[in-house]
């Protein structure tokens, strides 16, 4: 590819290589868009071993440490560790989401849909079609910076940088996200868009946004009850908090199963499964999360409130967001909008796929070209479209993050991701528009005179 473009220089392609343009490779790319309803239980299935591996060694190093006497000094690199970890394994809850997003996560729509919002978006706190709608927009208008949520959504936040940038600056503002306030910013923004509904997005009805009540509740609820509870059961009052648990969720499920759908959000794309439904789904899913972590406390097997914050909800604000950042800067940064050149593909170690690029986000390229096909086998798509001319030529491989794997001078390899930010692979000149229409071929359009106005907008903005 373009870098691929120090590929073709070591191996130049006769014109007798050329092969057909990948649309007419039809059949082949079919093929790869096939996918099943096991396959993605495996891979979900190494995320939960993971997680489950990291908290159980961490309390258990905890035990020991304390017994040893060694203290906090000790404690606190485990702790870290363990944040990384499980920061990571969430992002990773994050990139199954963003296969259930394009209906790929499983071949079933229904299994798609609840298994995703189930296993893995109630567990960081949003829900499949709230992301689908951020994630979509962001396919289907790509780097537009008036559609793409992407934007606006690092704006809020105070995250969108200026591209190109330096290697000092792009370092500078990593080195910024330590400081905690920053990533809580990221995290509130990401909800927003992502949990809550986006509040500027191309997909949203924003004459009809929905009630707000509905909204508050679901919030005061996730963030609410933990609180009451651990005060009542720090109290010794167990039973009154299983009794508030109870009484509130089923109170609150009470409330959610009386409205109709017109209380929820209009949107130009329908949901698979109800807002109602879905609604319903997440309270029930934390009060019974929440009951689990009470009964374990108030039967005095160990403080689960506390290892929660510490290995959840730690993680959610500071590591989860990191690695996203470091995500969403480096995939789009730098890039334009025409169809080869909004992204690029990513070769990088494993600790750094499964923390920063989960299922297959690292072979991005490919995935924006065919959504619809499962992160399993991007390699082999990348494989096919290498046989493309016009890919090879415009398309960017990038090879490591900070540095190159290799020795050899930067024009006789591929970037970095330093590299590819940089003023060196800046867009030089205007670049058609693509408008990515066959993002949503598989979802199912509520107004589709509403989308063809953004579509007809979006091409006009040749800036």
């Amino acid at each position: 590819m373009a870098s691929a473009r120090a590929e073709q220089e070591r191996e130049p392609i006769e014109p007798s290589d050329v092969r057909p343009a990948p649309i007419r490779r039809g059949a082949e790319i079919a093929a790869l868009k096939q996918r099943d309803n096991v396959t993605n239980f495996g891979h979900i299935a190494f995320v939960y071993a993971i997680i489950a591996v990291t908290i159980a060694a961490t309390i258990t190093l905890f035990a020991a440490i304390e017994r040893s006497g060694w203290g906090l000094s000790w404690q606190a690199p485990v702790a870290l560790v363990a944040i990384a970890v499980i920061g990571a394994s969430q992002h990773q809850f994050g990139g199954a989401i963003h296969e259930a997003t394009h209906h790929i996560l499983f071949d079933n729509r229904t299994l798609n849909e609840l298994a995703s919002d189930w296993l893995v978006a109630f567990p960081i706190y949003t829900s499949t079609f709230a992301f689908r709608l951020h994630h979509l927009a962001h396919h289907q208008f790509i780097n537009d910076p008036e559609r793409d949520p992407d934007f606006a959504q690092l704006q809020d936040s105070g995250h969108h940088l200026d591209f190109p940038i330096t290697h000092v600056d792009m370092l500078r503002a990593l080195v910024r996200q330590l400081w905690l306030p920053n990533l809580f910013r990221y995290t509130i923004a990401r909800a927003r868009y992502s949990a809550l509904g986006g509040v500027k997005n191309p997909y949203v009805d924003m004459e009809r946004p929905g009630a707000k009540l509905p909204v508050l509740m679901g919030v005061a609820f996730a963030a609410g009850m933990p609180a009451l509870l651990v005060t009542l059961l720090a109290m010794n009052e167990s039973v009154a908090a299983f009794s508030v648990l109870g009484v509130s969720t089923a109170l609150i499920l009470l409330y959610y199963a009386s409205l109709r759908e017109e209380a929820f959000p209009r949107t130009h794309l329908k949901p698979v499964i109800s807002h109602k439904t879905t609604a319903i789904g997440r309270i029930l899913y934390m009060a019974l999360l929440y009951g689990a972590l009470s009964a374990i406390e108030a039967r005095g097997w160990g403080p689960a409130w506390a290892w929660f914050g510490v290995l959840w909800i730690v993680p959610l604000f500071t590591t989860f967001p990191l690695f996203m950042i470091m995500r969403q800067w480096v995939q789009h940064g730098n890039a334009d909008r025409g169809r080869l050149t909004n992204t690029r593909v990513f070769l990088v170690n494993p600790l750094i796929r499964y923390a920063v690029f989960p299922f297959g986000m690292d072979i991005h390229l490919p995935h924006h070209m065919y959504a619809s096909v499962p992160h399993y086998r991007l390699k082999e798509l990348h494989a096919l479209l290498m046989k493309d001319r016009d890919y090879q030529e415009k398309g960017i491989v990038v090879e490591g993050y900070f540095r190159s794997p290799h020795r050899s001078p930067p024009e006789a390899r591929n970037p970095t991701v330093m590299e590819v930010l940089g003023p060196a692979y800046a867009p030089r000149e205007a670049s058609d528009i693509y408008v990515d229409n066959a993002a949503i071929a598989e979802a199912d359009v509520a107004d589709q005179e509403a989308l063809d106005r953004e579509v007809r907008l979006s091409e006009l903005a040749r800036e």
